[in-house]
């Protein structure tokens, strides 16, 4: 009976087709983000160091940790006594040094006067010489008279000579003047700079954070006395990956060089806001302004410079702070514009496949090559055209051929 019983009746049909949801893929134009975190730093820094010795004998009341003081302020003063006296001595030996070269002068002059006589004499001398030994080869004068007047053509050459000597040394003496005077000038330059430099003078606006340096202390050549933070900007450097990175960036213009790409590219072409993690509700404008010279060591990551201008304002404590160094502060990143882009729902990806809805509704797996993933969507690199349809709801199983019944959902 069991071997002669018929089989079961069969129906001929299909399974009711599975509703899900699917999206059509189009191209679309993505501004590729990123976000980092770091903690400030002033963008310029004073560090005020002694360069002269001496007690401090004034010192401005708002020189304190935490103050604002303005640029061009006087804030330290150092007795200027010392370098007072050693301008004054030098400036007395310059003084000195112009009369003794104006004597020389005179001297000079009185030598070439002098000199001018004595050549006169001399040449009398030796007129009467030769006429002296004429008359005693006659026999008319006797001998003793032509040495008395060899004699004393002898003595004026002699005079003459040393006259001669003495101008010509005039010059030496003249160099050995000028190289003190300018040896002077040199003391009163020094002495000067030190004069200048009892002073310490605010650069730029800042803010003191430390004050080594009291009054009636003495400070030695080399001392740090003061350090303090420029106002008028702060500085972040953010770590972004090589990828992120390369993203914001964009594809660069033919011709451009590496130092343009690395200078100008990330200024003009990614736009960065700032908010400081104790109050995210602050938004702060900021900019690019270079890349650090090296990747990090550990992270391997891009160096990014963000620079704020202005961080004191609209400050309003407590409930606006102002952007100080060490704040730790969240950076969102906006990179150029990339066009042609096929983004989907990141749950639209399952490893490396989608699923397709393909002719008359029936599922197909594909695999595609993502590129990168960003605010829930994955960009698709490989393996999609504009057109297709995307099913968004998972499917377990998903088996390739089962019939579905598409609902577009908004895009």
């Amino acid at each position: 009976m069991i071997s002669s019983a018929p089989g079961p009746a069969q129906i001929e049909g299909s399974g009711p087709a599975l509703p899900v949801r699917v999206m059509t893929v189009a191209a679309a134009d993505l501004r590729p983000t990123a976000t980092a975190w770091g903690n400030l730093r002033a963008a310029e820094t004073w560090v005020a160091v002694a360069e002269v010795q001496g007690e401090v004998i004034w010192r401005h009341p708002d020189l304190e940790p935490g103050r604002l003081i303005p640029e061009g302020t006087e804030v330290l003063r150092i007795d200027p006594a010392d370098y007072e006296l050693a301008l004054a001595q030098s400036q007395a030996d310059l003084t000195a040094l112009e009369a003794e070269r104006a004597q020389l002068a005179a001297e000079a002059d009185n030598t070439r006067r002098i000199l001018a006589l004595e050549r006169d004499r001399l040449a009398l001398a030796e007129t009467d010489l030769e006429r002296t030994r004429t008359l005693v080869a006659q026999g008319t004068m006797p001998q003793s008279r032509a040495d008395e007047a060899e004699r004393a053509t002898l003595l004026a050459r002699r005079t003459v000579a040393e006259l001669e000597n003495t101008l010509a040394l005039i010059p030496s003496r003249e160099a050995r003047i000028a190289a003190q005077v300018a040896r002077s000038e040199a003391a009163i330059d020094r002495a000067r700079r030190s004069l200048d430099r009892t002073t310490l003078t605010t650069p730029f606006n800042l803010r003191v954070t430390e004050v080594t340096a009291e009054q009636f202390q003495t400070v030695a050549p080399g001392q740090v006395v003061i350090r303090a933070d420029g106002i008028a900007a702060a500085e972040v450097v953010a770590h972004l990956p090589i990828d992120s990175f390369r993203r914001l960036v964009g594809d660069a213009a033919e011709g451009i060089s590496l130092a343009d790409m690395m200078s100008d590219l990330p200024v003009t072409r990614i736009d960065v806001t700032l908010s400081p993690l104790s109050d995210p509700t602050q938004i702060w404008t900021s900019r690019v302004v270079r890349i650090e010279g090296a990747l990090d060591a550990r992270a391997r990551t891009v160096p990014v410079v963000v620079r704020v201008d202005d961080p004191y304002e609209g400050a309003d404590p407590p409930r606006r702070l102002p952007l100080v160094p060490n704040m730790q502060v969240q950076l969102s990143f906006s990179g150029a514009s990339m066009t042609g882009l096929i983004p989907i729902p990141e749950a639209a990806l399952h490893g490396d496949m989608v699923r397709i809805l393909g002719p008359d509704d029936l599922l197909e797996l594909r695999p595609v090559t993502a590129a990168f993933a960003q605010d829930g969507r994955v960009v698709i690199a490989a393996g999609l055209s504009p057109g297709d349809r995307v099913v968004i709801d998972d499917i377990a199983p998903a088996i390739p051929g089962m019939s579905l019944t598409p609902v577009e959902a908004p895009q």
